[in-house]
């Protein structure tokens, strides 16, 4: 008995270790809106398309890529349609405003999951999750300083946020339900997103006629890394963590991305060159919302180990 409870703390050990390599590779993907040059949809769209290729290479060759019955697929793929919309929303973000901007308001997925998740388990809200959420808020408001200058991009962001939100608590839900592998739900969220985002292209073309739906060569190396090791990797990461790890705590531990993307964007496109006491009061204060709640998650976790243990002893 001691043995599996053992185990268990291993298995939770291993899917926090998992969450946070996801969260380091997750955090220069935003970079990748202001190194391509082609606009946010089709940037996406190659993206979605190539990572799917890519991954579905990968699983043939384990012989691991199952055929799923229909009331399985489609929703899965439903979750993958909205993963795409939040790409966009989040590199719109980005190509409105800057790389700072976009990767800012992701942090508002911790707040939105906090609402989002207890509605659609008809349970009732946390009110610690509700008030580390609201760090978060806080944190973005200090970072920013009510600065209404990219008003446009931050309310694109607040859209990519809670999109990102109902894929991350759909997915869950699903794959709790279905007990299908991370890799193929991935790989069906990709093929999923991709048929919409091709549809869309000429609209968006028809919209925005001045920007770039071609990708140059430099373009597509930076596509390719991007669809490989910055794709497939986190999200696939991500979802093992959910396995074992709540959405909430999945998407709040994800406001440490927006840090690692800022502090790439200051180092490589010089987006602050003066960082004031209320950057750093932010930054502390959404960090300060990721370790509280990481810690939270662990010891409720333990507790009801521990009376499992007891309960069977």
């Amino acid at each position: 008995m001691m043995e599996e409870k053992e185990n268990k703390s291993v298995s939770s050990a291993n899917a926090y270790v998992r969450l946070h390599t996801a969260i380091l590779l997750a955090g220069g993907t935003g970079l990748f809106g202001r190194l391509i040059s082609i606009g946010e949809l089709p940037l996406v769209c190659f993206r979605v398309i190539l990572a799917a290729l890519i991954l579905g290479v990968i699983l043939s060759g384990r012989k691991s890529l199952h055929r799923l019955p229909w009331n399985s697929l489609w929703k899965i793929m439903g979750c993958g349609v909205l993963l795409s919309a939040h790409w966009v929303l989040f590199y719109g973000s980005i190509k409105v405003a800057n790389v700072s901007i976009g990767a800012v308001c992701v942090s508002l997925i911790g707040f939105f999951t906090a609402i989002v998740e207890p509605i659609l388990e008809r349970r009732r809200p946390s009110g610690t999750e509700l008030l580390l959420g609201m760090l978060t808020v806080v944190g973005i408001g200090l970072i920013f300083g009510m600065d209404v200058r990219y008003r446009l991009g931050i309310i694109i962001g607040v859209l990519s946020s809670l999109v990102f939100t109902f894929f991350s608590v759909f997915s869950k839900k699903i794959q709790a339900g279905t007990g299908h592998s991370s890799s193929t739900m991935l790989f069906y969220e990709l093929a999923g997103g991709a048929p919409v985002l091709i549809l869309l292209i000429p609209v968006y073309s028809w919209i925005f006629p001045e920007v770039g739906i071609i990708p140059s060569c430099m373009d597509m190396a930076y596509l390719l890394l991007f669809s490989s090791l910055f794709t497939i990797v986190p999200f696939l990461l991500q979802l093992q963590a959910l396995r074992t790890v709540s959405a909430f705590t999945v998407n709040l531990s994800y406001n440490l991305e927006p840090v690692y993307t800022i502090l790439l964007a200051i180092i490589i496109f010089n987006e602050a060159e003066e960082l004031d006491w209320s950057f750093w009061a932010g930054i502390s204060l959404i960090v300060s919302s990721v370790l509280l709640q990481t810690v939270r998650s662990r010891y409720r976790r333990q507790d009801r180990q521990n009376l499992q243990f007891y309960a069977s002893s």
